[in-house]
C-alpha cells in the first residue's frame, strides 16, 4: 500500500503521457539518488511504471479523490484531455500580492498581457527543485474553452510542471483567421510578442526536441510534434509564418523541422542580436522597439527568390570548416559511391519494364528506414497497396511473403513486419479509380510532411499522373519536373520520379542498351531539370540475378558521380545485395555463347528485431 501511494505521489502532477521520475524502490539505496529512472505511462487513471535500474514494474489506479483528468468527447473520433475543474480552482490572478507580477514585470510583461494571455499563479511542487515554489501557469484552451493543457513554471528559481497533454500550440485558440503568425519556443516568449502588439503568437507546448543529429530533428522524434497537424487549419490559412526559435542548436533545429512541415515558401526566420537567444531577452535587453525592428526585418528561408550573398555566409563558413559532406547512405558501398540521398533533391529513376526500378527504390527506402529513422509517401500507380505492403515487409524481414520451396515469413514476423511499414511508410491511393493531378499529389504530400513528418517520397510511374490537356507534353513535363523541384526543396524531402523510356532498338548482338535520361518518352527535361538521374538495368534478367546502376546525371559532385556499379537482386526475398565473391549465378557471355560464373548470393542475416 505504501509503495502504491509512493507512485499516487510520484505520478499526481503530471498529467496525462509518458514521463520518467526518481524510483521509490531502489533511489534511496544508491548514489545518483535523484536519476530519474522510473518510467511512467499514465492513461485513464491508470500509471504503469517500470523502473530500468532495479526492473521494478506494475500498474496502480488513481483512487477517485485524487484523480486530477478526465476525459471530453470532442469529436467522434478525437478524445482529448481535460484538466478537472478543482485542479483550475486552485489557480490565481496575477497580481502583486503573490509575488507573480513583480517577477512578469521584470521580464517586461504586464499585467493586460498576462491577462489577456490566461496566465495564472499557484503553489505547485517543483520536482527539479524538492520544494513547493510561486509559479506561473500557462493554461492550453481548445476551442470550446476547457484547459487540455498547462505548463506550469516556476520563479524565481526556474523549474517546469505540467497537468494534462498539450495537443495544440499555446495560444491557440486566440489566433485571427488570415493573419500572419509567429511561432515561437516558449511561453515567455510569446508573451513577450504580445507585448510589443504581435498579438497572433502561439508557442510550442514542450520547448524545442532535444534529440538533434547533424543539425536536425532526429527523425526517430516525430511523435512529438502531434500539435502541428491539430493546428492544420489555422496555418494553412495563414500567408506568412514567423519562426522564432530560440538561437542554440535546439532550437535551430527546431526551427528547420517546423519550416519543412508547413512550408519553407511561406516562413521566414528573425534574426537575433548576438547578445540574446530568444524574444524575451531582446525584450528585456534592448526593450519593445528593438523586438518590434526584429519581427518586422524578418529574413525569407531560402527556397526561391533573390538573396543578398550575406544570407548564406554562415553556411559558406560551415562548408569550409567541415566541408560539404554527402547525402544519406543508400546502404550498398558501391552505390555510394555513385548515388546518395539528399533532402530537397530530385531523382529521376528509369529502366526497361521488369528491369526492378521500383524494387531498387523501395530497398533504398528501407534501407533508411533502419538505419535514419526516415519517414516515407508512396504513391505507387502500378502497385496496390496490399501487395506493396507485402513486397516492404518481404524485404524488411528477408524472407518470402507467400509460399514456396523457400520458408516464408511466420505469423509472428507479419506482425513485426506491419508494425515497421505503419510506422514508417503512408500511401497515396487513389481508390475511386479515378486519375491523379499532379496538383492532388502534391496536397497530398503535403499533408503527409505536415503530419506524419515524411522526409521522402515515391511517384512510380508519372505516366498515370493526369496530363492538362491544353498544354504540349514537353511543356507539360517540364512544368511538372520544375514544380516537382520547388515541393522538394520547400518540404526538405527527396523525390524518386519513376519514368518509362522509348521502346529502344537492339543492339547487334541482341541485347538492349541501358535506357539514359534522353532516352525517357516525352521530353528532355526529364535529364535538364533532375538532381540525379539513374537507370536500373538488368541485362540479362532470364538467366543472372545481377542488375547494373548506372548514373547518368549528378547536379553536385558531392551527392555523387557519373557511372555505374553492379548489385544483385534476390528474387525470392525482392532483396537487392551487394554482389560478393561467393556466388554461383549463370550469365550468358554472348559473344562466346557460353555462361560467365557468378556467384550465389550469401545466406541473409535475421534481423534484430
Amino acid at each position: 500500500m505504501e509503495i502504491k501511494h509512493s507512485i499516487r505521489n510520484v505520478a499526481l502532477n503530471l498529467g496525462d503521457g509518458q514521463h520518467k521520475a526518481t524510483c521509490p524502490f531502489c533511489s534511496h539505496h544508491r548514489k545518483k539518488r535523484d536519476q530519474k529512472t522510473l518510467s511512467l505511462k499514465i492513461h485513464d487513471g491508470v500509471i504503469m511504471y517500470y523502473c530500468w535500474h532495479c526492473g521494478e514494474d506494475g500498474g496502480v489506479k488513481f483512487n477517485d479523490e485524487n484523480k486530477f483528468f478526465m476525459k471530453k468527447k470532442i469529436h467522434e473520433e478525437e478524445k482529448v484531455v481535460s484538466i478537472n475543474k478543482n485542479v483550475a480552482e486552485k489557480w490565481s490572478e496575477v497580481d502583486e500580492y503573490n509575488g507573480s507580477m513583480q517577477y512578469l514585470s521584470s521580464r517586461g510583461i504586464s499585467k493586460e498581457t498576462a491577462d489577456k494571455a490566461g496566465v495564472k499563479f499557484t503553489n505547485h511542487y517543483i520536482g527539479s527543485v524538492k520544494k513547493e515554489m510561486p509559479c506561473l501557469v500557462f493554461p492550453y484552451e481548445n476551442n470550446n474553452g476547457i484547459y487540455n493543457f498547462a505548463k506550469i513554471r516556476s520563479f524565481p528559481d526556474k523549474g517546469f510542471s505540467s497537468f494534462g497533454k498539450a495537443e495544440k500550440f499555446y495560444n491557440a485558440d486566440k489566433l485571427e483567421k488570415d493573419e500572419d503568425i509567429i511561432i515561437c519556443e516558449g511561453e515567455m516568449d510569446c508573451l513577450s510578442f504580445m507585448e510589443v502588439g504581435y498579438t497572433n503568437c502561439i508557442s510550442i507546448p514542450h520547448g524545442a526536441v532535444m534529440k538533434v543529429v547533424d543539425g536536425k530533428i532526429d527523425p526517430r522524434e516525430d511523435s512529438k510534434f502531434k500539435f502541428i497537424w491539430n493546428s492544420k487549419e489555422q496555418l494553412d490559412n495563414c500567408k506568412k509564418i514567423i519562426i522564432a526559435m530560440d538561437n542554440d542548436q535546439a532550437g535551430q533545429a527546431m526551427e528547420e523541422e517546423l519550416a519543412r512541415r508547413v512550408g519553407k515558401d511561406k516562413c521566414f526566420k528573425i534574426v537575433y542580436p548576438d547578445d540574446c537567444k530568444d524574444a524575451n531577452e531582446i525584450l528585456v535587453k534592448h526593450g519593445k522597439e528593438k523586438l518590434t525592428d526584429i519581427v518586422a526585418n524578418s529574413i525569407p528561408y531560402p527556397v526561391s527568390g533573390l538573396y543578398d550573398a550575406n544570407h548564406f555566409y554562415e553556411q559558406v563558413d560551415e562548408i569550409y570548416e567541415n566541408g560539404v559532406g554527402s547525402g544519406v547512405s543508400t546502404g550498398y558501398v558501391d552505390v555510394d559511391k555513385l548515388y546518395t540521398v539528399v533532402e530537397g533533391q530530385l531523382t529521376v529513376v528509369t529502366g526497361h519494364p521488369s528491369s526492378g526500378k521500383s524494387e531498387f527504390v523501395d530497398q533504398i527506402m528501407i534501407n533508411i528506414t533502419k538505419e535514419k529513422g526516415w519517414k516515407f509517401g508512396i504513391c505507387s500507380f502500378e502497385n496496390e497497396p496490399r501487395i506493396h505492403i507485402a513486397k516492404l515487409i518481404s524485404k524488411y524481414v528477408g524472407k518470402p511473403f507467400f509460399d514456396g520451396l523457400t520458408p516464408r515469413i511466420t505469423t509472428d514476423e507479419l506482425e513485426k513486419g506491419k508494425k515497421f511499414v505503419s510506422e514508417n511508410f503512408c500511401f497515396l491511393y487513389q481508390a475511386d479509380g479515378s486519375l491523379s493531378t499532379l496538383d492532388s499529389i502534391l496536397e497530398r504530400l503535403k499533408t503527409a510532411v505536415l503530419r506524419f513528418g515524411i522526409r521522402g517520397c515515391v511517384i512510380d510511374p508519372y505516366n498515370y499522373i493526369e496530363k492538362d490537356i491544353k498544354t504540349s507534353e514537353t511543356d507539360w513535363i517540364s512544368d511538372m519536373l520544375t514544380k516537382l523541384r520547388v515541393f522538394a526543396q520547400a518540404h526538405g524531402i527527396h523525390i524518386w520520379f519513376v519514368a518509362h523510356p522509348t521502346k529502344m532498338v537492339k543492339k547487334e548482338d541482341g541485347t538492349v542498351p541501358p535506357p539514359k535520361g534522353y532516352d525517357i518518352a516525352g521530353s528532355a527535361s526529364f535529364f535538364s531539370k533532375s538532381d540525379v538521374g539513374l537507370t536500373v538495368h538488368r541485362p540479362n534478367a532470364s538467366s543472372s540475378n545481377v542488375s547494373q546502376i548506372f548514373v547518368w546525371k549528378c547536379r553536385f559532385s558531392w551527392v555523387g558521380s557519373i557511372g555505374d556499379c553492379e548489385i544483385e537482386y534476390d528474387k525470392i526475398t525482392s532483396r537487392y545485395v551487394a554482389v560478393t565473391s561467393a556466388s554461383k549465378m549463370l550469365e550468358p557471355d554472348n559473344k562466346n555463347k557460353k555462361y560467365r560464373n557468378y556467384y550465389e548470393p550469401k545466406e541473409y542475416k535475421d534481423i534484430d528485431f
